[in-house]
């Protein structure tokens, strides 16, 4: 019990030492992210050079990256902008063929629900005109009714 115990608490202390050793010092708490104290708290140091020592090429390469990326990020948000407005032209075409379709189902629901009735309501006429036309023969007379009309 004490051994699982002791490799239980051996195993935490090793899943924990590197977000230990990640972790700032106190006092890099108190600096404000970015600032030179704040980098050489953490063991970085960064140093920009003066306008008059920059490298023109390499300001003017810079620049010139930025500018590729800007207008990479605008032509992506472009697309980005078209490809929603196109979704939503398509997800609008879809429900507006969907709610048709849901139309032409209840009309169709409602026709078939209508065509039973009919054929419903000739039965009952069909069965009471057969049941004349018998009661008319049993009767020995010349039965001239007419038969009942499909709908």
């Amino acid at each position: 019990m004490i051994r699982l115990t002791l490799t239980a608490a051996l195993a935490l202390a090793l899943a924990a030492a590197p977000v230990m050793a990640q972790t700032a010092p106190p006092a890099a708490a108190n600096a404000q992210p970015g600032s030179e104290e704040w980098l050489r708290i953490r063991g970085e140091m960064y140093n920009r050079a003066p306008d008059s020592e920059q490298d023109p090429a390499e300001l003017a390469a810079t620049a010139r990256l930025n500018a590729e990326i800007a207008a990479r990020n605008a032509a992506a948000a472009e697309a980005e902008t078209e490809a929603a407005a196109s979704w939503e032209d398509q997800n609008a075409r879809w429900r507006a063929e969907t709610a048709r379709l849901e139309t032409e189902r209840a009309q169709w629901e409602a026709n078939a629900a209508a065509a039973r009735a009919a054929q419903a309501q000739w039965e009952r006429d069909n069965a009471a005109w057969e049941a004349e036309m018998e009661a008319c023969r049993r009767a020995g007379r010349v039965c001239l009714t007419a038969a009942p009309q499909r709908y």
